[in-house]
């Protein structure tokens, strides 16, 4: 394998653009100014006719003097299969551990571990577009761990589990493959005066961040989860206006939709249009007039607008693993798949130590404190559930 450091701005013509918007040059530059490092390479396998991939690295400092190296959605698809490694044969671990030896000569000296979110996946059609009810038939079973020198990570960086709509379809075909509810509820917000607004450059970054904050705050409290700095969101949306692109860069589009009636706002998302693909990055929602199903005609606008964008998939960004009845985010998952398309299903992060002694007690750090926050997270919902029941 050899890897050379890449200037995006200056990458030739048989480089193409990365598939994930977390790969691209734009991102990158993002995440650079909230506390990561962005180091950008050209894979070439080594394998005869197989072209060069871009591969983006974000590093940052977690304890100390030690960092660890990031690979978000990376390498590109197409370097596994000119290795010919696949979800079936455990190759890919071996191949994620030669990238990370050839990384470790351009990162830190007291980097602990490389960690990937590598893009192999199996993916399964939603069924039962027409039912009220999720199907049950959908697999369980994802893409085997990695083989070492690859270990699984103790936890997630990104969602291993995601729903993806299939925007080259007709809009009538993409409506069928929703379930009848969701179909209902889309034209329900409509009928009831409920209106989308698609904001985009300088009126997202003001009054959209501003609007969309103002329901995140209302979100987290209700719902316990955890959010940026108001700053993080403007950020996104000051560089998505300004931003240059580089030849590693497909057409970029962030933008904030509203769902308004009466002249209020009752939800909002944020979205990320990047080449052919859309991604619902954000949600937030108000505790008023939810019977008016807001959040369902944002999402049927957006997945509407990367269609007409030229985007060839909408990617809904993460689902608990299965529709547990147990599981505290039971109704994410419903009301994701709800929207049709496919269950995509990925090995999780995944990391090969560089620095072993330190990686361990790291590890164990990390293991501990997310222990310790799924606890707690779940004492918080316990306390909020026995609040509603009471009032």
């Amino acid at each position: 394998m050899i890897l050379r450091p890449l200037d995006p701005a200056k990458a030739g013509e048989g480089i193409a653009a990365p598939r994930s918007f977390l790969q691209t040059p734009f991102w990158a530059a993002f995440k650079a100014a909230h506390g990561w490092l962005p180091l950008y390479f050209a894979v070439d396998s080594c394998s005869e006719g197989a072209p060069e991939t871009p591969l983006t690295v974000l590093v940052r400092r977690v304890a100390g003097p030690f960092s660890i190296a990031y690979v978000p959605m990376g390498p590109d698809p197409e370097a596994f299969r000119a290795r010919k490694a696949n979800a079936d044969s455990g190759a890919e671990g071996t191949f994620l551990g030669e990238l990370a030896r050839a990384l470790v000569p351009h990162l830190p000296p007291r980097t602990l571990c490389v960690r990937f979110d590598a893009p192999i996946q199996v993916s399964y059609p939603i069924s039962g577009g027409g039912d009220d009810e999720p199907s049950t038939a959908i697999p369980l079973d994802r893409p085997r761990a990695p083989c070492a020198p690859a270990r699984k990570a103790p936890i997630d960086v990104q969602p291993p589990d995601t729903v993806i709509v299939d925007l080259t379809r007709s809009e009538d075909d993409i409506l069928a493959g929703m379930r009848a509810k969701w179909r209902y509820n889309a034209r329900l917000a409509e009928r009831k005066g409920v209106r989308v607004a698609c904001l985009s450059g300088e009126e997202a970054r003001t009054r959209g961040v501003e609007t969309f904050w103002n329901l995140y705050t209302q979100t987290a409290e209700r719902d316990g989860i955890a959010l940026h700095a108001r700053a993080y969101y403007e950020d996104l949306l000051a560089r998505a206006t300004a931003y240059a692109p580089t030849p590693l860069d497909p057409p970029i589009s962030v933008r904030v939709y509203l769902a308004e009636h009466e002249g209020r706002v009752l939800a909002s998302i944020i979205t990320i249009f990047a080449g052919e693909e859309a991604v619902y990055l954000y949600g937030a929602s108000s505790n008023e007039k939810r019977n008016l199903m807001p959040a369902y005609a944002l999402q049927w606008r957006a997945i509407r607008d990367a269609k007409e964008a030229g985007c060839s998939r909408y990617d809904l960004y993460g689902i608990p693993p299965s529709d547990d009845p147990a599981h505290p985010m039971r109704g994410l998952y419903l009301f994701k798949t709800g929207f049709g398309g496919a269950v995509v299903r990925r090995q999780g992060s995944v990391d090969v130590p560089v620095s072993r002694a330190a990686y361990a007690c790291y590890r164990a750090a990390e293991m501990a404190r997310a222990l310790w926050y799924k606890r707690a997270k779940k004492l918080a919902a316990a306390i909020r559930r026995g609040i509603r029941r009471k009032s």
